[in-house]
């Protein structure tokens, strides 16, 4: 009411108010470099200066409809300044698993910078605010695919950096199944797995390694189709096939060891860049075996040894993880050391402290590093090729940059093809020992975006690049700033508060 007065007797406030917003809105329009938005320059005009719109008619109406429509102003004006803040600026991220443990913890709240790296362009903008990409309580899809944009990022304060904690799309997660319980998992990693235990079942003599890389790509080939059409049958547990555009698959937070152009190679856990070890976290971890000293892990998971877990930094799901080596390990046929069986009591993630810890305070009588040779950890990327890989020897791969070539062969096709195919929408097929691709032979591609590798800092309980690949540029949405809130969700009330953690600066986690 006072600014509707002061106007009135002074227009000049309003030709002022109208000159601050006008060269905001023309400043973000030239960031964003998009002069549409010069569209909307008559309406804020009318806004401020000539008022032939009734923008808040409303105000003149009865009192329900006053009431209502006052609700619906405020209600609407908070979401589209929520959607723009988010899409810009910053949003919220929270921490929902473990694999970046002892760094960032299950339940620590982060501040993510959009500029840091520069927001993107939205790809699909229409979507409900605070979403990713379902709607709470209906399930169903927060976004509209139409209109789709292609992918085009704003300047921003600078690049990703190595070691740099990054927010990210889920770059495998561009395909899923839509039932609730299997959404989150790796739609590739299920297809293949089915798809080899079928083709296994049909002939048990297979032998990959004996294999020609022509015959090893076909074998994959079938695989993935019988995985596919198992799925595509079976629809009443798995639910139908779906895709995902690029910024609204799951968002993930991973730690950034290695750079477009670089040559990335695990040699027993130690993660090496051109030749060069890369420095490990401070709080990295790795899964130890564990043998306790006359302790039952019920008992370690008790309120006696509350204060003992919270000072190691040890969750209940780190201890909970001690089950698993004689139940489920043993049941999958993912035991490959049998004699550990004898030895230990299970195995969970720890870092080098607190493995020293519970030797030296009595609470395990034996403590030993879980090697490739003892446990089976899953297929690891690519899942249509026969490397040998594992988590903690894996390479060499070249990670891809932009504007540079590679040469391709069938030995290396299998690294590259889902960048060359998925994330740079070519069409790819293998004609005999030939490579086609948009239907011409070649043997080079040109890489026309940036790549990244990510890793957690709880190197063995982590779903990262080693097991689905290479982050695309366009798939970056951010970096984490600071940790705002953090809540242990092993524990309740204000003693579930970690007071220490609160506003820590994550460029400081290192």
């Amino acid at each position: 009411m006072i600014d509707k007065e002061k106007a009135k007797l002074n227009p000049k406030w309003q030709w002022t108010k109208f000159i601050i917003v006008l060269v905001l809105f023309l400043l973000f329009l030239y960031w964003v470099k998009s002069w549409w938005g010069l569209i909307v320059v008559p309406f804020i005009f009318d806004a401020y200066i000539t008022k032939k719109i009734r923008w808040q008619w409303w105000k003149d109406a009865e009192s329900p409809v006053r009431f209502v429509m006052s609700w619906v102003d405020a209600i609407v004006f908070a979401l589209v300044a929520v959607y723009f803040i988010n899409l810009f600026f910053f949003q919220n991220y929270v921490i929902p698993s473990s694999s970046l443990e002892k760094s960032l913890l299950t339940g620590d709240y982060l501040f993510v910078s959009k500029v840091s790296y520069g927001p993107r362009i939205p790809q699909t903008p229409l979507t409900m605010p605070l979403t990713q990409h379902t709607m709470p309580l209906f399930r169903c899809k927060s976004y509209i695919e139409w209109p789709h944009w292609d992918y085009r990022r704003v300047k921003g304060l600078g690049n990703v950096e190595l070691n740099d904690i990054v927010v990210f799309n889920y770059p495998a997660g561009d395909t899923i199944c839509t039932d609730e319980r299997y959404q989150a998992n790796d739609y590739y990693q299920m297809v293949y797995t089915i798809g080899e235990a079928l083709l296994m079942q049909q002939n048990p003599n297979i032998n990959l390694k004996a294999m020609t890389t022509r015959e090893q790509r076909e074998f994959f080939e079938n695989a993935y189709e019988e995985g596919r059409k198992y799925l595509v049958n079976n629809q009443q547990e798995y639910g139908v096939i779906d895709s995902r555009p690029t910024d609204r698959r799951e968002n993930y937070v991973k730690r950034c060891v290695g750079l477009p152009g670089q040559t990335l190679q695990i040699k027993d856990k130690v993660v090496y860049l051109d030749g060069k070890a890369n420095k490990e976290p401070d709080n990295v971890q790795y899964t130890y075996f564990v043998k306790l000293n006359n302790l039952s892990v019920s008992q370690l998971l008790g309120e006696e040894y509350s204060d003992l877990r919270k000072e190691l930094g040890i969750s209940e799901e780190d201890v909970t993880c001690l089950s698993r080596l004689h139940s489920g390990d043993v049941e999958n046929g993912q035991v490959l050391n049998p004699s550990v069986l004898q030895k230990y009591d299970g195995y969970m993630p720890l870092t080098k402290n607190a493995a020293k810890q519970l030797k030296k305070r009595g609470i395990a009588k034996k403590v030993k590093p879980v090697t490739d040779k003892d446990i089976y950890s899953g297929p690891n990327y690519p899942l249509n090729a026969f490397t040998g890989w594992t988590r903690d020897n894996y390479g060499p791969v070249w990670i891809p940059k932009k504007g540079e070539s590679i040469k391709l062969t069938l030995e290396n096709l299998p690294v590259y093809e889902r960048c060359i195919r998925v994330y740079e929408d070519n069409d790819l097929e293998v004609r005999g020992e030939q490579i086609f691709i948009n239907g011409k032979q070649t043997d080079s591609y040109t890489f026309k975006l940036d790549y990244y590798w990510m890793q957690g800092d709880n190197r063995h309980n982590s779903a990262d690049s080693r097991y689905w690949g290479f982050v695309p540029e366009d798939h970056i949405v951010g970096k984490p700033l600071f940790i705002w809130w953090s809540s242990d969700p092993d524990r309740g009330g204000l003693g579930g508060i970690r007071w220490g953690r609160l506003f820590r600066w994550v460029d400081n986690i290192k």
